[in-house]
C-alpha cells in the first residue's frame, strides 16, 4: 500500500506538470476508471495525450517500472528494473559542443550585400574598437592597413571619447625596451621600438596626444615615439648646453599631434628651452622672471602636469609648485605647504585638477594619500588614502615608492626588499586594483620596475 500511494504521489505531480504546460489533463474522478492509455499524437493535433494508469486493476509492482514521457517521444518509455534511472548532466556538459539557436555554422556574408557598405562606416566602427584589437584588423587587408595613413581615418579616431591611459615602462632587467600595461584588458604587452637607440639607456619622461617624449640617461638626446605605431622623430641637438640634470613636460598645440606639439625642459639654475614639432626647432623664450626663487630645486621624482597649454613642476625649499604657459611664454610660482611625514610624493592631475600622491609615514606605519590642491586656498586637502589592509602589508618595512603615471589613473611601483608591488588608483572613481606582475618574455621570471610614464593610446599620432 505504501508503493501505491507513493505512485499516486507520482501521478499527481505528472498531472500538475503538464497542467502548468497547457496539457490535456483528465480530471481527478476519471483517473480511477480509465484504463491504460498510450501517449500518442493525432496529425490534426500537436498537443501530447495523457498515459493514464489503472490502479484499480493489478499491483503496485506491475507499475513501478512505467514512466511516462511528456517531450518528443511518441509513446511511453520503459525502464528496466535492474537499471538506475539517468543521471542529471550538468549544464555546461548539455551545452558541451552546441551552437547558440541564433548562430547559423553555415551562413556566410553576402558578397552582393557587403561590397557596397559604405566606406566611412567601415572606418567609424573600426576607429571605435580597442587598441589591441585593431591590430589583429590590420592583418584583414592592405587597404584596412593602410587606415593608419588616412585623413578620414584620424577624423573618426579625433571623435572617439579618450581612452584610459596606458604605461609605458623600463624594468631592471631589460632596460633597451620597454613593457606596456594596459589596464583595460589588464595585460602586459612587450613592443619592439626598433627606431630608439639600442647602446644607450633611454627614459621615458612625458607624454601628451599618444605620442612619447624619451631621453637618454645622460639628459643630452631627445626623442618622440608613437609606442603603437613604432611612429619615430629624433629632435634636433639643443642650443643650450646644460648637462646637469633636468625636468621635461610636453603639451599639444592644438587637439591631436596633427597641429604639432611643444615640449620644454628646465633645470635647477632657471635654464629653460621650448622644443616647436611645427618648426622642428628648439628656442630660448627668455629668461626666468625675478619673481622665481633660484635655484628651482626641483623634485625629479615628480613627473610634470601638464593642463591644456600649461606645464606644472614640483619644487622644494620653498614647497610648491612652478608652472609655464606654452602659449603665453609666462612662468608662476605657487608657495604651497607640503603635508608633514610625507615621502616619495609626486604631482598628478585629473580633468583640469592638480593632484598630490605620496607615502605618509608615522612611527612604523606607512600609508599611500591622495592630496587635491584647493584653488582658494592653496593648500593640500586630502581625499582618499589606500585601504588599510593593504597598508598593513607595509608595516615596519622601509618602502619606497615611484609613481609611473599621473593623468587621471595612477600606476604606482611599491618596493622594499621583501616586497615589489604595483597598483593603480582611479582618480574618478577611488578605485584601487593591484597590477598583475611584468614577466619576462617567454619566462616567468618577474620583472622590477624602474620608471615609466602614462600615455593615452592614439592609433594616428605621428611624431
Amino acid at each position: 500500500m505504501e508503493e501505491l500511494a507513493m505512485l499516486r504521489q507520482l501521478i499527481g505531480q505528472l498531472q500538475h506538470l503538464l497542467t502548468l504546460s497547457n496539457g490535456s489533463v483528465p480530471p481527478p474522478s476519471e483517473l480511477r476508471h480509465r484504463p491504460f492509455l498510450e501517449l500518442h499524437h493525432h496529425d490534426n493535433d500537436n498537443r501530447d495525450r495523457w498515459c493514464v494508469l489503472d490502479l484499480n486493476d493489478g499491483s503496485a509492482d506491475d507499475y513501478c517500472d512505467i514512466v511516462m514521457a511528456a517531450g518528443k517521444s511518441d509513446s511511453c518509455k520503459m525502464l528496466e528494473p535492474s537499471k538506475p534511472p539517468p543521471s542529471k548532466k550538468l549544464r555546461k556538459e548539455r551545452n558541451r559542443g552546441k551552437l547558440p539557436e541564433t548562430t547559423n555554422p553555415t551562413e556566410v556574408m553576402e558578397q552582393e550585400i557587403w561590397k557596397d557598405f559604405p566606406e566611412d562606416l567601415f572606418e567609424a566602427v573600426i576607429a571605435r574598437l580597442p587598441v589591441a584589437t585593431f591590430f589583429r584588423f590590420r592583418a584583414v587587408c592592405r587597404k584596412w592597413n593602410s587606415l593608419l595613413n588616412s585623413e578620414s581615418f584620424s577624423q573618426h579616431c579625433a571623435e572617439v571619447p579618450q581612452a584610459s591611459p596606458w604605461f609605458y615602462t623600463i624594468t631592471h632587467e631589460n632596460v633597451n625596451s620597454g613593457a606596456i600595461f594596459d589596464p583595460s584588458l589588464k595585460k602586459w604587452h612587450q613592443p619592439t621600438v626598433s627606431s630608439l637607440p639600442t647602446k644607450m639607456i633611454v627614459l621615458p619622461v612625458a607624454s601628451a596626444g599618444g605620442l612619447v617624449c624619451f631621453i637618454d640617461i645622460g639628459h643630452r638626446n631627445f626623442y618622440v615615439c608613437n609606442p603603437l605605431t613604432q611612429s619615430f622623430k629624433e629632435l634636433p641637438a639643443r642650443s643650450v648646453k646644460v648637462w646637469s640634470r633636468i625636468a621635461v613636460g610636453m603639451t599639444l598645440n592644438g587637439n591631436t599631434t596633427s597641429e604639432g606639439y611643444k615640449i620644454l625642459w628646465v633645470c635647477c639654475d632657471g635654464e629653460y628651452e621650448i622644443y616647436d614639432s611645427v618648426k622642428n626647432s628648439w628656442t630660448r623664450p627668455g629668461i626666468m622672471p625675478d619673481n622665481i626663487r633660484l635655484p628651482l630645486s626641483l623634485n625629479f621624482r615628480s613627473q610634470a602636469v601638464s593642463i591644456d597649454a600649461t606645464v606644472y613642476f614640483m619644487r622644494s625649499d620653498p614647497d610648491g609648485i612652478v608652472s609655464y604657459n606654452m602659449v603665453t611664454g609666462a612662468w608662476k610660482q605657487f608657495i604651497i605647504p607640503a603635508p608633514l611625514h610625507l615621502s616619495d610624493h609626486t604631482l598628478a592631475e585629473c580633468d583640469g585638477r592638480i593632484m598630490l600622491v605620496g607615502l605618509l609615514s608615522k612611527n612604523a606605519a606607512t600609508c599611500v594619500c591622495i592630496w587635491e590642491l584647493q584653488k582658494m586656498t592653496l593648500l593640500w586637502k586630502e581625499v582618499d588614502r589606500m585601504p588599510n589592509i593593504w597598508c598593513l602589508e607595509f608595516y615596519g618595512k622601509h618602502v619606497r615608492m615611484t609613481c609611473l603615471g599621473n593623468k587621471g589613473l595612477l600606476m604606482l611601483s611599491l618596493r622594499s626588499r621583501q616586497m615589489n608591488r604595483l597598483v593603480t588608483y582611479n582618480v574618478k572613481t577611488r578605485e584601487w586594483l593591484k597590477v598583475p606582475g611584468c614577466l619576462v618574455p617567454r619566462g616567468r621570471k618577474r620583472q622590477w620596475i624602474a620608471c615609466g610614464t602614462a600615455f593615452h593610446p592614439c592609433l594616428t599620432a605621428t611624431a
